[in-house]
């Protein structure tokens, strides 16, 4: 056999070997319609994103996303878990950590706000009191007022205990009589069994009337009234018209991060959340859509 047939013959096997190489990462591949992926996602988001979840995989028959329920701390931490392509909380990345991570992973994270939410307040059913200014929480979560049991989803790290900390105390510590359950069903729990609780949720957990498992949550506890943003002589529920007009005191994005350095089933995840179809289930989950310009319209009802 002469040199030049031995160079093409292994010529040809490289290109053979190259060539197999890139169709097995091809087909290992996700795309909108077909794979799996697994998914990080803020636990006090469960209710919506599992409806979100369900509905994509009942239009792709060959689509599996798995989710993973954490706390908001633990979700960011996931974007660098190569499992991961996906991570659902109520904050993007700063600019810092945005860069770390281009530079750990070599990836250019895509974000955006999909729509936003509240931390609804809820009291037992038969509490005395179902009205709190905002200094009324204040003074309770600070233990000024120990006669409320103030409760959350966890002492840290969460999503929850962020925004109170941040937006509520303005970095003050939380008082020695909170409480911490373990997750979202434990504050609604918690708080259905003792009088005295003052309970912090997602309002996707407690405020979708059309769920009937919500619906019978609100037998045991229900949702208080807080003071409205333009109005301190007005007090209003975490309602949808109260999210869409941002006149509820604790309104909060939800936010999506893909990490996918192509377009497989993480970007056709996040085009339909971002699309009509998704904004479309945001709003029947009773949650404000991002992207979408959905309306209010003002209605009268006359009793004859």
């Amino acid at each position: 056999m002469g040199p030049v047939k031995s160079w093409t013959i292994l010529w040809v096997l490289c290109v053979t070997f190259f060539t197999s190489c890139g169709n097995s990462d091809e087909k290992d591949r996700t795309r909108y319609d077909r794979g799996t992926i697994h998914i990080s996602v803020d636990e006090s988001f469960r209710p919506v994103m599992e409806d979100m979840v369900q509905l994509y995989e009942a239009n792709y028959q060959n689509v599996r996303i798995i989710p993973h329920f954490k706390s908001e701390a633990d979700c960011l931490k996931d974007f660098t878990n190569d499992s991961i392509q996906m991570v659902f909380a109520t904050r993007d990345f700063t600019e810092g950590e945005r860069l770390l991570i281009i530079d750990s992973i070599k990836i250019a994270p895509e974000m955006g706000v999909l729509a936003y939410d509240a931390i609804a307040v809820i009291v037992h059913s038969n509490a005395r009191d179902s009205v709190f200014s905002m200094e009324n929480l204040q003074n309770i979560i600070l233990g000024k007022d120990t006669s409320w049991t103030p409760v959350f989803d966890g002492l840290n790290a969460t999503s929850t205990v962020r925004f109170i900390l941040d937006s509520i105390l303005k970095q003050d510590v939380l008082g020695k009589n909170v409480k911490a359950a373990e997750n979202s069903i434990g504050v609604i729990d918690y708080v259905s069994k003792d009088p005295n609780a003052v309970g912090f949720v997602g309002v996707s957990w407690i405020g979708n009337l059309e769920d009937s498992g919500q619906v019978a949550a609100l037998q045991k506890v229900k949702m208080a009234f807080l003071q409205s943003v333009d109005n301190p002589d007005e007090y209003i529920k975490p309602s949808q018209a109260g999210i869409y007009n941002f006149r509820y005191p604790m309104v909060r994005n939800l936010v999506y991060v893909v990490k996918e350095n192509y377009t497989g089933l993480a970007h056709g995840f996040a085009f339909f959340l971002k699309n009509e179809r998704g904004q479309l289930a945001f709003r029947r989950a009773y949650l404000k859509p991002a992207t979408r310009p959905y309306r209010q319209r003002k209605a009268a009802i006359k009793l004859k």
